[in-house]
């Protein structure tokens, strides 16, 4: 039987992903075991991140700023616009270096089961940005949703949004896998699926 310090210990680490009891059991004990500088060193990250980082206005990936660097930047070209479903998938676009336009981050995809809609993802932010017509409006809207069933039926509902917005929908194409997912996926493999991709 743990102390109530050491169990809340073991029991904040499982929050994170594939993390379960005796993983977190180990993580704990090294940290108090042989990391203890290491431990307050993450806990202060996290907690100044947790304070801090927030949605971008424009894109909706992580960011301490109101509009993201990748936003900011006068060098990517506003009319191509790359869907994703996570930040960590468009950091996997952006290590590929083959990508110099902006992005729309869904955090998610849809699950109505779960209860994620259109609303929850951001959608109806993405369709008046599709409507813009002012210069730099989005001529090209690249789908790289991961190509789940989830990431599929998202797909296909931007697809509709973007034909009514009158803009020219692609996907990605040839070198990713089928129930992969973008952010395990290599850089070349990235690189070949933007430049083979095609218009839907």
């Amino acid at each position: 039987m743990y102390s109530p310090l050491i169990a809340e210990l073991i029991e904040a680490f499982r929050v994170l992903p594939g993390v379960g009891p005796k993983t977190a059991q180990r993580m704990a004990f090294n940290v108090l075991e042989q990391n203890r500088e290491g431990g307050a060193q993450l806990a202060k990250a996290l907690e100044s991140a947790i304070a801090k980082v927030h949605h971008c206005a424009s894109c909706r990936t992580f960011t301490e700023e109101d509009i993201c660097a990748i936003c900011a930047s006068s060098t990517r070209n506003g009319e191509e616009l790359c869907i994703v479903e996570s930040p960590s998938d468009m950091m996997a676009i952006e290590q590929s270096g083959i990508f110099r336009g902006k992005y729309f981050v869904l955090m998610g995809h849809l699950s109505p089961i779960d209860g994620i809609g259109p609303q929850e993802l951001g959608l109806d932010q993405l369709e008046l940005r599709l409507l813009q017509k002012d210069e730099g409006k989005v001529q090209e809207l690249i789908i790289a949703t991961n190509p789940t069933v989830e990431g599929e039926a998202t797909a296909h509902y931007i697809q509709q949004m973007a034909k009514r917005c009158d803009v020219k929908v692609s996907r990605l194409a040839q070198g990713i896998p089928m129930g992969g997912e973008l952010e395990y996926i290599d850089s070349g493999t990235l690189s070949q699926a933007f430049i083979a991709r095609k218009e839907v």
